[in-house]
C-alpha cells in the first residue's frame, strides 16, 4: 500500500482485520443456528470497534511511541492525534450502530464491548487489569456473534451453511468457546507487553503452556466432529509454539514480538477449533481459509 491510505493501514493495522470475523462466527456456532442476517450485521459491528481500538491505542499512546517507535503513524506526523480520535470516536458510533440494527441483546453487548475497548486503551492498558480487559473483549466479541444470531431472522438463501441442531444450544456452550478465546488472548496480551524491551521468559513459557491446555482442552470437549477439532486444533498450537518457544529461550526485543505476532496468528486457527468443536465444520474450514489471506495483507502494510 502507498500514498494516503498507507499510514490509515498501518494504524488500524488492516493485516489483522482477518482475526476478527472468526469471533463472531464462532459465537455462532456455538448456538447451533445458522449465521443470518444478524450475524453479518455483528461481524460489521466487531470489525468497526477492532478498528476504534487501534486508532484509540496509537492515539492514547503517541507520547511513549515518540521514544520507542517513532516510524509509526501518529509520531511520525503522517496522520494527527486528531484525526486518529476522531477516527475512533466514528468507528465506535459506528459499531454500535450496527449492532443496534441487530436488536437489543446485541446492542448491549457491543456497548460493553466498546466500553472494555476504551476503558483498556485509555487507563487499564498499562495496569495489571490490562491483560484481562484484553481479554474479555475479545470474549464479549464473540458472545456478540452468539446473541446477535440467536435473536436475528431466518437465514439468507442460499446459505452454504445446513441447519446445525433444530434446537438452540444453552448459553454455557458460548461462554465455553468465550472463555477459551479469551484465555489465549490473555496469553498473548502477556508476553506483549515485553514487546519494546523483552527481558521475559516467564511470559513465553506460560503462554505456550496455555497454547497447549486450550489446544487440548478443545478437542476433549468436542460435542461434534472429534476428529476435525484435533486437527484443527492442532494447526492451531503449531502456529505460536515454536515462536514462543525461541522467545523463552531468547527473550530479545525482536523475538518476543516475533512470537507476539504469531500468537495473533493463531487467532484464526482458533476461532476454527471452537467453530469445529460446536459442530459446524463449514464453518471452521471456511475460517482457516482466511489464513493466507491475512499473511499476504500483512505483507503488504508497514510492519507496526
Amino acid at each position: 500500500m502507498s500514498g494516503r491510505l498507507a499510514p490509515w493501514a498501518e494504524l488500524l493495522r488492516v493485516s489483522a482485520l482477518f482475526t476478527v470475523p472468526g469471533d463472531a462466527l464462532a459465537g455462532a456456532a456455538a448456538t447451533g443456528l445458522r449465521p443470518n442476517r444478524s450475524t453479518l450485521l455483528a461481524i460489521g459491528s466487531s470489525l468497526c470497534l477492532y478498528e476504534a481500538g487501534m486508532a484509540l491505542n496509537d492515539w492514547a499512546d503517541r507520547a511513549e511511541d515518540a521514544v520507542d517507535r517513532p516510524h509509526r503513524p501518529i509520531p511520525s506526523g503522517r496522520i494527527t492525534p486528531r484525526a486518529a480520535l476522531t477516527a475512533s470516536a466514528a468507528l465506535t458510533a459506528a459499531g454500535l450502530g450496527l449492532a443496534a440494527r441487530a436488536g437489543r441483546p446485541a446492542l448491549t453487548v457491543a456497548t460493553a464491548l466498546a466500553a472494555t475497548v476504551w476503558a483498556y486503551d485509555l487507563h487499564l492498558k498499562h495496569t495489571p487489569a490490562g491483560p484481562a480487559a484484553m481479554a474479555g473483549a475479545r470474549a464479549l466479541d464473540l458472545l456478540l456473534g452468539t446473541v446477535a444470531t440467536s435473536t436475528g431472522g431466518p437465514s439468507p438463501s442460499p446459505s452454504p451453511h445446513p441447519p446445525l441442531r433444530p434446537s438452540r444450544r444453552p448459553p454455557r456452550e458460548a461462554l465455553r468457546s468465550a472463555a477459551l478465546l479469551g484465555a489465549h488472548i490473555y496469553a498473548v496480551t502477556t508476553v506483549s507487553r515485553h514487546e519494546a524491551q523483552g527481558g521475559s521468559t516467564r511470559s513465553p513459557l506460560l503462554a505456550l503452556t496455555t497454547t497447549l491446555a486450550l489446544a487440548a482442552e478443545a478437542t476433549r470437549t468436542a460435542k461434534a466432529r472429534p476428529l476435525v477439532t484435533a486437527v484443527l486444533a492442532a494447526v492451531y498450537a503449531h502456529t505460536p509454539a515454536t515462536p514462543l518457544l525461541h522467545a523463552a529461550l531468547n527473550p530479545s526485543p525482536p523475538l518476543t514480538q516475533r512470537s507476539v505476532g504469531a500468537g495473533i496468528r493463531a487467532v484464526i486457527p482458533l476461532q476454527a477449533t471452537l467453530a469445529a468443536r460446536a459442530g459446524a465444520p463449514r464453518t471452521a474450514l471456511a475460517l482457516l481459509c482466511l489464513t493466507p489471506l491475512a499473511r499476504a495483507l500483512a505483507r503488504k502494510v508497514s510492519p507496526t
